[in-house]
C-alpha cells in the first residue's frame, strides 16, 4: 500500500456513503494520530483498537446527525506523488473556518487552528468539511 492515510480516509468515507457504523482500519501511529484529530474536533465517536487475523487495526465508530453523515467532504491534499507543506501563514482555513485542516507538524499531528496557535508550520494531510 502506497498511501495508508489515503486508504484510511476511503474507508471511512465509503462507510458513511453505505451507512455503516463501525468501520475498520489497518493499525498504525500515524493514522492514530488523525483519527484522534477527527475525534477531537468531533468529526467521529473514536475509535478502538482491536486485531484482525493476528494483525493490529482500528474499528473506527462514525458519526451521523439525524441519519446524514457529520463529515460531508474527506479530501486528501498532501499524497505521496505530491506533497504539501505549508508555513503556518499559508495553512488555508477549510470553509472560511467551518472545516479543519489536518496538519503534521514538528510538534505532532494537530488541526489547523492548534497549528496556528502553537506557530508551527508543515504537511497538509487533509482537509475536512
Amino acid at each position: 500500500m502506497n498511501d495508508p492515510i489515503g486508504d484510511m480516509l476511503t474507508r471511512i468515507r465509503n462507510g458513511q456513503m453505505r451507512g455503516k457504523s463501525v468501520v475498520s482500519t489497518p493499525a498504525s501511529k500515524l493514522r492514530g494520530w488523525v483519527l484522534d484529530v477527527l475525534a477531537d474536533e468531533g468529526y467521529i465517536r473514536g475509535y478502538e483498537a482491536s486485531e484482525e487475523n493476528g494483525h493490529a487495526a482500528f474499528e473506527i465508530s462514525l458519526k451521523y446527525y439525524e441519519g446524514t453523515p457529520v463529515i460531508r467532504e474527506l479530501k486528501r491534499v498532501s499524497k505521496p506523488g505530491r506533497r504539501v507543506y505549508m508555513s503556518v501563514n499559508d495553512i488555508p482555513t477549510v470553509r472560511q473556518g467551518l472545516g479543519v485542516s489536518i496538519v503534521s507538524t514538528s510538534k505532532g499531528v494537530m488541526s489547523d487552528a492548534s497549528a496556528r496557535s502553537n506557530n508551527v508550520g508543515g504537511e497538509v494531510l487533509c482537509t475536512v468539511f
